[in-house]
């Protein structure tokens, strides 16, 4: 049985506490020092704080009154025919004043929800998304017309928002799978961005130019088009513009005519932000500032494009002094290391919560996520936008009426087992659907000089006994804290220890004395590989890990032969 492990609930903050200052509405949007936590609630009131890849993320609390959906699940509200036949602010202005009363609360609505966030029951269990996921499930169009709502898209906006919300936070570095919607979502984002800010820039880049000016013209332009006229600004240009979408006042032409008249002109008030795209190159961006960067592709780069040298370009695009005001939302699976992998592995790595210098910024200053591909895998998510994990014991169906009847994860079995005997193409399958950060970054064989296909079919095989029950972490005590007496193995999941056979009671905690001197009873039966401490520490300066390992030889005892049974890799913090 499959169980998750992207998210957790976690309880960092005691509940009397968050009761307290949720009473007087004390939580303000954004990193809360005390309690170590990224408040994205807007309300003044948290709820459940989640941690998505170690980042913990306060909600907002549950209101008392929820949407209901007819069938229980997310539909997207349908636009009033009334105001769907006005396409610009200016029909709204010629719109009877009488008539306007009556949406002028459906309107607040909308931009409240746009700013705080959605709450529906969803398959009767209450739902949150935020206001950037609502905007692209309600408003945007993508290739097949209406987004779907999808749980595991639900988790990528709130961790978004999160990053929004870290005044620490330069952005996200997401390393997805293939057909996840990354670019259609980051499209979204930058519309929906765009289109509340004044006096900024939006960018775009992707592998190629061709790429970045394909997301503008197919995605991003679209969804700007189809966007309601209370949420569409003042535009300059074309409708359908080509490299630059400008939410600005045109300019109007002064003639003689005017100018003797002495007309009086109306005054019109534009947003002046722009979005637009750029070719791809180590100094793209160089020198603007921008609000909001969507780096597409980025695992993508080959030679002689580099994303981290972009990175280091367009970071100070992002910042001014030691201030954040820019985010960068920048997604992709990863290529061959040698085909600009090896690039996107590194800042994905340096993107790192948990691995932050004195400022609180990770190395790069971005977050890294990872969503493993069972968690967004077309064919398999239900009709509430539920991944199928596991095979269903009833009949579950997807958002089309489609029946599902395997899991996700016995369907990729399957198909990996049939790239066996072609080790590159299982390779090309792990990292475009990738379950773990591993298969990601996993190379191509013909690339290295050792025999990858070997390497790889041991780790395959070392991730399928550490998911499974032959595999027990756990730690070596003394029998009642007593040195030198009896020693046992107690299971603990934060023990360092990885065991995956234990010797019968008879042959424990022997040994053999000679000369007053102590020696192992059991050499006959294998053996112990060991890597000391390195007192001199490394270039991080936490010091080098310890290593151990114990391997079975062939006896006449009772124990597996050849058999790796003990695993060791940890340093003491005394050390």
């Amino acid at each position: 049985m499959y169980e998750q492990t992207l998210y957790k609930i976690v309880e960092p903050v005691k509940r009397t506490t968050i009761s307290r200052l949720n009473k007087k509405r004390l939580w303000k949007y954004g990193y809360n020092k005390e309690h170590d936590i990224v408040v994205i609630s807007k309300t003044g009131r948290i709820g459940q704080i989640l941690e998505i890849q170690n980042l913990r993320i306060g909600l907002p609390a549950e209101p008392q009154k929820l949407h209901v959906f007819n069938k229980n699940k997310w539909q997207r509200i349908e636009y009033p025919k009334e105001l769907g036949k006005l396409k610009s602010i200016f029909d709204w202005r010629n719109y009877p004043e009488q008539a306007k009363d009556q949406w002028y609360d459906y309107i607040d609505e909308e931009f409240k929800r746009r700013d705080e966030g959605f709450w529906f029951y969803n398959n009767d269990e209450p739902t949150y998304i935020t206001g950037s996921h609502y905007m692209y499930l309600q408003w945007s169009k993508i290739d097949v017309g209406a987004p779907n709502f999808r749980e595991a898209n639900r988790l990528f906006f709130i961790f978004w928002e999160a990053c929004k919300a870290d005044n620490r936070c330069y952005g996200m570095c997401y390393l997805k799978n293939r057909r996840s919607g990354f670019s259609f979502m980051s499209s979204a984002e930058t519309v929906n961005l765009a289109t509340i800010s004044s006096d900024a820039r939006y960018g775009i880049l992707s592998k190629s130019g061709s790429d970045a000016k394909k997301m503008f013209t197919d995605k991003v332009v679209p969804i700007s088009v189809n966007y309601p006229f209370f949420f569409k600004p003042i535009q300059d240009g074309m409708d359908r513009p080509k490299s630059e979408l400008a939410y600005r006042v045109p300019a109007s032409k002064f003639t003689r005519r005017k100018i003797t008249a002495n007309e009086k002109q109306e005054e019109l008030v534009g947003l002046d932000t722009t979005i637009d795209w750029k070719n791809t190159g180590d100094n793209s961006y160089d020198g603007e500032k921008l609000s909001l960067l969507v780096h597409d592709e980025s695992g993508k780069w080959e030679r002689p494009d580099n994303i981290l040298n972009n990175w280091r370009v367009t970071k100070t695009c992002l910042r001014l002094g030691a201030r954040v005001v820019g985010k960068c939302m920048m997604g992709s699976t990863s290529n061959a290391l040698d085909k600009g992998g090896d690039n996107f592995k590194k800042l994905y790595n340096d993107s790192d919560v948990t691995s932050r210098n004195r400022n609180g910024q990770t190395k790069s200053g971005l977050y890294s996520l990872f969503i493993p591909m069972e968690w967004n895998y077309e064919g398999f998510i239900d009709e509430f936008g539920q991944p199928v994990f596991n095979n269903p014991h009833n009949d579950v169906y997807g958002p089309h009426g489609e029946l599902i009847d395997i899991g996700v994860i016995n369907h990729w079995d399957n198909e990996a087992d049939g790239l066996k005997g072609d080790q590159d193409a299982l390779n090309e399958f792990y990292r475009q659907f990738p379950r773990t950060e591993e298969h990601a970054f996993r190379d191509e064989t013909k690339n290295s000089l050792f025999n990858l296909v070997k390497i790889y079919e041991q780790i395959d095989y070392n991730e399928g006994i550490r998911n499974s029950a032959v595999v027990t972490q756990g730690s070596f005590q003394w029998v009642n804290g007593v040195k030198d007496t009896r020693v046992v193995f107690n299971p603990d999941p934060n023990g360092r220890f990885k065991v995956s056979w234990v010797p019968n009671t008879n042959l424990q905690n022997r040994v053999i004395v000679r000369n007053g001197v102590k020696y192992p009873g059991n050499e006959h039966m294998g053996a112990f590989g060991c890597d000391s401490y390195d007192i001199s520490g490394t270039v991080d300066g936490k010091g080098s890990k310890g290593a151990l390992h114990g391997l079975t030889k062939f006896s006449m005892e009772d124990a597996p032969p050849n058999h790796m049974f003990l695993e060791y890799i940890a340093r003491p913090q005394n050390r």
